[in-house]
């Protein structure tokens, strides 16, 4: 554990390293994220036409150390008087400063708050400067009234050699940040924030410099030959070689074929989770490295001892980290000041997470994979899930801070105490939220309440089960329009869903991505029941990633005069894109195979729906599917419906979609 712990550095760190991250946001209630090297008391100052309004935020504040120089700084705050809704508010996070520096929670605190000379409160004109627009003091947000204006996005890999879709949400910001009216209400986030289940090696490298500047806490491992977590970043398979850091028996053949095997599938990627994060303090320091500059400027990477090859691999991924990193800067503006959402999908724990019975039979019966999945869970509720819903996910957050507080002295968490908050998470079924805003949105947890296929347990089990699915359409009754985020598209490409269908038919699911809606009969069949329901919204805006491409669909019930209007609109990625050629082959052969005359229609599951696709203006003819890195904005217009859907391109090349002219 000492190597991966370094206190004597603790005078050099600043104190913010990452955040604040604006989170929920609405009239009476503000939710912030923050990540500092220490404890920090926390005043916020809101200020608008209607003059200032200053905030003791102690009793709004959860502490969890994280670390010796790591504290995370969950901030809820209620208020009694609403804010002004389409109006800009500047804001002030500032925190006290004391001669000692501390802030005191008790024994065994860094330093006795009432014992410090109070210096006063350092204001973000002073900390913040970096996240702030040009000719403005402070960040500043806007609450919207109407959710009429959204960006979206999802599939943010840092290797990638694409640019950055958040990155270009930031400029595209910039230039009209002054006008409330242009901001959008929104940013939602829609799955594969991080990939823990693919990281570059100088990534990889990074997260271990971190944890090492940071002393984040360290872990015991079970189910493997590695006692803890310091343990296994000093071991030489730790770059590149994890999957031979499980023991050598016959029952670990599936974790390694779904966890390090770099399983194959030549007909959309090749997996590559040979450096597949494990601890939890890899995977807290991922969240730190994506979201802020601050952390890469506290460390100094060495390069592992690798084999030639893999040291070219290294160097070649180096180059697209260090692009990377140098965006970071207007992400991190850009998240200070849109109130942001988010929802997990499979990357942000493990690739194809929960696809069948057979991966959770095989995953979590096994204490090493259990563990693996619990910790990305973990770390998800810390830095994601509890800035959806602070009250949904309130005991949660007890547990993970319960847990937490039992590091021992020399920062190692309590073993039995993490394999319980893991049990607990695994078993939590409220990870999908509700915002009562106008439109309603409803995000979708597709991931952990799964329609399992009980006889046949290696076909994909449906995204949701039945009783999620009824619990969904509870939110949809009596709504005359409503936002969905369906991390997976609920209107996919027929023909790729056609391939996927073939491969489970010969039992190798895993071989292609083969999660969509229509995989699994029961669930398939119960959304679309929802969606056609007489009771349930006239127009559905369904926002949607995953797929690494994006596209617009406008679907309607065939021979029903008052059908209801659903668009899906897919955004993916924000830094990831689909295999340029085979796309393109896709996109033709869909065209002809299931042209709106075609028959193979009939043999889908929504032969009763007309679905007209969008065509992206700067496509070749005939050319639906886009194959660009960037983010999605929809605007809708008074009555829910689209009424204009761009894809802003990372690299500044926009591209608006249209409907296509028959």
């Amino acid at each position: 554990m000492d190597a991966f712990r370094n206190d004597d550095l603790s005078d050099d760190l600043p104190d913010i390293l990452a955040g604040p991250l604006l989170r929920r946001a609405a009239p009476r209630r503000l939710v912030l994220w923050l990540a500092a090297s220490r404890a920090l008391e926390l005043q916020l100052t809101l200020s608008s036409d209607e003059g200032d309004r200053i905030y003791d935020l102690e009793a709004a504040t959860t502490r969890l150390a994280v670390g010796s120089h790591a504290h995370l700084h969950l901030i809820d705050l209620r208020l009694d008087d609403p804010l002004p809704l389409d109006a800009v508010i500047a804001y002030d996070l500032a925190y006290r400063v004391s001669a000692q520096g501390g802030y005191s929670e008790g024994e065994g605190s860094e330093s006795e708050g009432s014992e410090s000379e109070d210096v006063g409160w350092r204001s973000m004109r002073e900390w913040g400067a970096s996240l702030c627009y040009d000719g403005e003091p402070l960040p500043t947000l806007v609450l919207r009234s109407r959710y009429d204006n959204l960006l979206h996005g999802s599939c943010r890999k840092p290797h990638h050699p694409s640019q950055d879709g958040l990155a270009r949400a930031d400029r595209w910001m910039s230039e009209r940040h002054q006008d409330s009216a242009a901001r959008p209400a929104a940013l939602l986030m829609t799955g594969d924030q991080i990939y823990a289940d693919d990281v570059a090696g100088p990534m990889l490298a990074a997260i271990h410099s971190l944890i090492a500047r940071l002393g984040l806490h360290d872990e015991c491992l079970e189910g493997t030959d590695i006692a803890s977590g310091s343990e296994l970043y000093a071991r030489d398979e730790t770059y590149y070689h994890r999957d031979d850091l499980l023991p050598a028996i016959r029952s670990t053949e599936a974790l390694r074929e779904k966890f390090f095997g770099g399983v194959r599938k030549p007909i959309f990627t090749t997996a590559s989770a040979e450096n597949h994060l494990i601890t939890f303090a890899e995977l807290l320091a991922m969240y730190l490295l994506v979201w802020s500059p601050t952390p890469w400027r506290l460390i100094e990477v060495e390069i592992p001892e690798l084999a030639a090859e893999e040291l070219d691999r290294y160097r070649g991924e180096q180059q697209h980290i260090d692009a990377f990193v140098a965006g970071l800067p207007s992400v991190a503006r850009l998240l200070a000041h849109l109130p942001t959402l988010m929802i997990f999908d499979d990357h942000d724990v493990t690739d194809d997470w929960n696809l069948s019975a057979a991966w959770e039979a095989a995953v979590y019966e096994h204490p090493f994979s259990r563990r693996i999945v619990g910790n990305a869970l973990i770390a998800y509720l810390l830095c994601q899930g509890w800035g959806n819903d602070p009250d949904g996910l309130a005991e949660p957050l007890a547990a993970s801070r319960a847990w937490i507080h039992s590091a021992s002295a020399s920062g190692q968490l309590d073993c039995e105490s993490q394999n319980q908050l893991v049990t607990q998470l695994l078993r939590f079924t409220g990870w999908g939220y509700t915002i009562d805003s106008t439109p309603r949105l409803v995000v979708l947890d597709t991931r952990t309440r799964r329609w399992r296929s009980e006889r046949r347990l290696h076909h994909p089990s449906g995204l949701m089960d039945w009783e999620a699915l009824s619990e969904f359409q509870q939110q949809l009754l009596g709504e005359p329009s409503v936002i969905i985020v369906s991390p997976a598209p609920v209107f996919g490409v027929k023909l790729i869903e056609g391939i996927q269908r073939a491969f489970t038919w010969f039992g190798k699911p895993l071989l292609v991505d083969a999660e969509n809606w229509m995989a699994h009969p029961g669930a398939a069949h119960t959304m679309l029941n929802i969606l056609r329901h007489s009771r349930t919204p006239q127009r559905y805006v369904i926002l949607s990633g995953d797929v690494h491409y994006s596209f617009v669909y406008a679907i309607t019930i065939r021979q029903r005069r008052n059908s209801p209007r659903m668009w899906q609109i897919t955004s993916s990625g924000l830094k990831n894109t689909f295999p340029e050629t085979l796309l393109d082959w896709f996109d033709r052969l869909n065209r002809w195979l299931y042209a709106p005359w075609s028959p193979l229609n009939w043999l889908t599951k929504r032969r009763r729906m007309a679905v007209a696709p969008y065509d992206p203006e700067h496509a070749s003819k005939g050319e639906r599917l886009w194959n660009r890195a960037g983010i999605g904005q929809v605007l809708l217009d008074d009555q829910g419906a689209p009424r204009e859907v761009t894809q802003l391109g990372a690299a500044d090349c926009d591209t608006r979609f249209c409907e296509t002219r028959r």
